[in-house]
């Protein structure tokens, strides 16, 4: 009646040995590191010398270093202490970039788990920690949906004109108004030649036709189902970027997700600069390519003050100002690499980019049709616009293979290769909230959660064991293995703990303790209902048993709710109370009565049980 089968037995033996292994990693915590590696990720180097001059810094300023690890990307340097981390960083940092302009190493904070070897071998790692028990800086971006669209009309006018050019179909103009194309046309027929062609090559438009006096203008808007997309295209275009940028810049551990529609939560662990994080997510370059205005005395009015329509005046590198064109022939979204090198001529430094196929028709066609003429390459970094280099035309370009090149250096250009590997942002993006949490604070908060979660347990286990006696002490080991078991859980999920998630750690000691207090006070009706002590056993655990689902599958859809329409912190809440809800139904049905059977299982005549 109360004993469990032999398999049964092993199983849940089985069970809360795993989860002993795996939530034992958290007992050993977190090394501070300092990580450094070459400025250019995956470049072959010596980490020899690199060792010798940290060790030589370290013990200028007496600063020691508990070990060196060493592996093909990098190395790291462990440290007993975050204080001492922190002080290494900056020092490291100087030592080896010693100008900050042109930086050769990447040196990052970094948190690497304690655990002995034997156990990462198998998988167990710790926690994945979240900003405010680590320290570090968190971003929230909005992204400008208005520019995106913006953006993908102005991508569209450039494809249109080039459509049109390859049909030999002549306008007398094509430009963006607003959040329409307006392409004009000297007579009905070729506008209506132009409709059907451009239906045919870009369904995302809706294209209506409009007569204005002599001429006959075609107004293109984007379909609602298109806007849609570019809205979902920009967001995760935008989440690649920097997932990119940040990445090839060595953050340790970086978490960039969506929130919302339009929004992006982007957390760096371990960065307390500000100043420097705002510059990780705002350097993301764009390339484009225009014409050259070289029409005499255009340049000349320009810096008078009289900027001809159509044209912008900016400056190239050498500081000369130039008049480029705003229509854009070539963007670098048609960018598929970029790789710094140096001009096979004049063995200057140079960033040599490879084009997709529509790219290297529309760079062919253009240089084609320009032979004699200027042409402006803008590389634009926050915000401004520069104009690299502004070669004439010589010939026609094909194959896709198209090279950048003039007063640059060859950090330079290896920074510009790595701007525009990174891509290019789909839309513009702000920043709407912000906020640093520092190391110190992150280890208070583990410190308080941890006391917190603590002494609840124990206040919980002193009052089930005065209350309840024997099977009270069976109730408190339960709940140990119950966190045991959640811990081992979140540990291989590799899911974020959160303060918010130490809360509902708290939270699930309280609901799993709730199942067994109706359990034993189902018993202690049965007992004195003048029931024998093993049948009451029985019928506490099978009768409580109904209860105990029902109330933890309503505290699960309302766990649930939270996790599927819940963001950050009520996120963090809900994945550890999920998780909590299914551990506590294990633990305090099949591990307690798993423990009662064998104090009292093994005899039949056994007169009392000893529930207070």
């Amino acid at each position: 009646m109360n004993r469990y089968p032999l398999w049964k037995s092993v199983l849940i033996v089985l069970v809360v040995i795993v989860g002993a292994i795996y939530a034992l990693p958290n007992l050993f915590g977190e090394i501070p590191a300092v990580q450094v590696a070459p400025i250019k990720a995956g470049a072959p180097w010596d980490a020899a010398p690199v060792e010798a001059r940290i060790r030589e810094t370290l013990a200028s300023a007496h600063l020691e270093a508990t070990g060196f690890e060493r592996d093909p990307d990098g190395l790291r340097i462990l440290f007993a202490e975050t204080e001492t981390q922190l002080k290494a960083r900056d020092l490291i940092d100087a030592a080896l970039n010693p100008d900050p302009k042109k930086p050769r190493y990447i040196v990052a904070l970094n948190l690497l788990p304690g655990a002995p070897k034997w156990l990462l071998a198998i998988g167990a790692k710790p926690m994945y920690l979240g900003l405010d028990l680590r320290g570090g800086v968190h971003f929230l971006l909005e992204v400008d949906m208005a520019g995106a669209i913006a953006q993908r009309l102005d991508a569209l006018a450039a494809d249109i004109r080039s459509t049109l050019r390859s049909e030999r179909i002549r306008s007398l103009g094509i430009a963006r108004q607003g959040n329409t194309i307006v392409a004009r046309f000297s007579d009905p027929t070729t506008a209506q030649q132009a409709r059907t062609v451009l239906t045919k090559t870009f369904p995302e438009l809706a294209i209506d036709r409009q007569e204005n006096g002599d001429e006959t203008r075609l107004i293109a808007r984007l379909t609602p189902s298109a806007e849609q997309k570019i809205r979902e295209f920009a967001l995760k275009q935008n989440i690649t970027t920097l997932h990119n940028r940040i990445n090839e810049l060595g953050v340790a551990e970086p978490v960039i997700q969506q929130q919302g529609a339009n929004r992006i939560v982007v957390q760096l662990p371990g960065v307390q600069d500000v100043a420097k994080a705002k510059d990780i997510l705002g350097r993301t370059a764009t390339l484009e390519v225009r014409l050259v205005d070289d029409t005499p005395g255009a340049l000349e009015a320009a810096l008078a003050g009289r900027v001809p329509p159509g044209t912008e005046l900016l400056t190239e590198r050498n500081g000369r100002p130039i008049l480029v064109k705003r229509d854009v022939v070539l963007t670098g979204e048609r960018l598929t690499d970029a790789q710094p090198g140096f001009d096979s001529q004049t063995q200057e430094p140079a960033v040599h980019l490879t084009l997709d196929a529509a790219g290297a028709r529309i760079f062919r066609d253009v240089t084609r049709e320009n032979v004699g003429k200027r042409m402006a390459i803008l590389l634009i970094d926050r915000g401004v616009a520069e104009v690299v280099t502004a070669p004439v035309i010589r010939t026609e370009i094909g194959g896709g293979r198209v090279q950048i090149s003039g007063a640059m250096t060859t950090a330079e250009a290896r920074d510009i290769a790595l701007l525009l590997r990174a891509g290019s942002l789909a839309a513009p993006m702000r920043i709407v909230e912000e906020r640093t949490i520092g190391p110190s604070l992150g280890k208070e908060n583990i410190e308080r959660g941890i006391n917190a979660t603590l002494y609840g347990f124990l206040a919980i286990a002193l009052f089930m064991i005065v209350h309840y006696e024997v099977i009270g002490i069976v109730s408190v080991v339960a709940l140990f293995v119950n966190l045991v078991l959640l811990i081992a859980l979140l540990s291989l999920l590799q899911a974020t703990l959160t303060l918010p998630g130490i809360a509902a750690v708290a939270l699930t000691l309280g609901m799993a303790i709730d199942a067994n207090v109706l359990i034993n006070e189902r018993i202690r009706e049965e007992l004195r209902a003048g029931v024998s002590p093993q049948l009451a056993i029985a019928a506490g655990y099978d009768r409580a048993f109904d209860t105990i689902l029902d109330s933890n599958v309503t505290s699960l859809i309302a766990g649930l709710a939270l996790l599927i329409f819940g963001w950050g912190p009520v996120r963090g809440f809900a994945v550890v109370h999920v998780l909590g809800i299914l551990t506590s139904i294990f633990s305090a049905v099949l591990v307690s009565r798993w423990l009662v059977n064998l104090i009292y299982g093994g005899n039949k005549r056994i007169s009392r049980i000893r529930i207070g």
